[in-house]
């Protein structure tokens, strides 16, 4: 009787709010709430492409990264664990998810080079040297990088290697909006791996937990969130192209194009700052995201950005669960679609896309987070 009434309290402490609040938190439910996964034929794509489950159990599933052939490494953040998923045998679904690392502090990071898998820890980038020597026991982990703040709140990281050898390392605001004290805060940083210090390379950043390098030219685009609670449209996300380093961005002074904060601003001219290469959804937390290298699908994506919208929290009706596809063409950002749909039904998610990665095939691999999976998307014509 007391474990009922228990149980009944927890749910009125969770209602309450919600039925007070009214509306505001539907997008908030919309990621949080247990769902089933979803079936794959309610998943729409243009025509000629298809979906499939590549993988079916990996955990709070987030940044993908390619390793040794046949391999895919991937961290999660709720579960603190790092995987290997496997397909040996080239039928494009996983044989295998092994468990690299567990017990870590948010490891949504990871990426793969010289044999090396390193990993984003909030404070800490660490290395497994040599990972796919014995991927069921690797070696343990040591740490590159101590030098990042500690804190949980846009704590978690992107991390990739750029064209110059360096690992990129964003730094999320520890905040919604305020003033930015620290030197790392709201940036994006990189890092020479041998030694050194985090070297900021952007600012004004709000939360950046995607990016990848434009083939040809090598220059920096990443996805940047806008900030919450200044109501259902406002402000955008941000697909953003870093021109030269030390660019500033808006940060918390300005968002979007010209959207000046309405505590924060300071008496700044939004026209100081960098302007987004193309505005996004509100509230739709643009993610992971990469430049479609192969050659599998359609010239139209040759190119082009594809997007994971993980979805909103701060919005009445939910929006964004999805992955979306920006045309670039002469260094901009000419379009910007939804390109899979149907994770979102109304005001239930069956899923959360985290990150897309170009496989050497040309599929493209999206990792949920919310349901555990990793879905391949490959293009046939038919």
């Amino acid at each position: 009787m007391r474990r009922r009434r228990l149980v009944g309290l927890v749910l009125l402490a969770v209602l309450v709010p919600v039925i007070v609040v009214g509306c505001q938190y539907r997008g908030y439910l919309a990621g949080l709430l247990p769902s089933a996964a979803a079936n794959v034929g309610d998943l729409s794509l243009p025509p000629g492409f298809r979906i499939a489950v590549y993988a079916a159990d990996v955990p709070n599933a987030r940044q993908m990264a390619l390793g040794p052939a046949g391999v895919v490494f991937v961290g999660s953040m709720s579960e603190g664990k790092v995987y290997a998923v496997v397909d040996r045998d080239g039928d494009h679904k996983a044989d295998a998810v092994h468990v690299l690392a567990s017990g870590l502090k948010m490891p949504s990071g990871v990426a793969f080079r010289d044999g090396a898998l390193y990993v984003a820890a909030v404070n800490r980038v660490l290395r497994f040297r040599d990972v796919a020597r014995d991927l069921t026991r690797p070696a343990a982990p040591e740490v590159v990088s101590d030098a990042f703040p500690s804190d949980t709140h846009h704590g978690w990281k992107f991390i990739a290697f750029g064209p110059d050898g360096r690992l990129y390392v964003p730094v999320g605001a520890p905040c919604n909006v305020c003033a930015i004290t620290g030197p790392l805060y709201a940036t994006i940083t990189r890092l020479d791996v041998g030694g050194g210090r985090p070297e900021v390379v952007a600012r004004g950043v709000r939360n950046s937990v995607g990016f990848d390098f434009q083939p040809g030219t090598g220059e920096l685009w990443f996805t940047d969130n806008g900030r919450d609670w200044l109501g259902d449209d406002q402000p955008p996300d941000e697909l953003n192209r870093l021109g030269r380093p030390g660019q500033h961005f808006g940060f918390p002074h300005c968002h979007g194009d010209g959207l000046r904060d309405p505590e924060h601003n300071g008496g700044r001219a939004c026209e100081e700052f960098a302007t987004p290469a193309r505005l996004l959804g509100p509230h739709v937390a643009a993610i992971g995201m990469r430049f479609y290298t192969g050659a599998m699908f359609p010239e139209k994506y040759r190119g082009g950005v594809f997007i994971a919208e993980h979805g909103s929290w701060n919005r009445s009706k939910p929006v964004g669960y999805r992955v979306t596809f920006v045309k670039v063409e002469g260094g901009r950002a000419t379009s910007y679609e939804p390109f899979a749909e149907g994770w979102l039904k109304g005001n239930t998610a069956s899923g959360r896309p985290a990150d897309v990665l170009v496989m050497p095939d040309g599929a493209l691999l999206v990792s949920d987070d919310k349901a555990g999976r990793i879905y391949r998307i490959s293009y046939d014509g038919r």
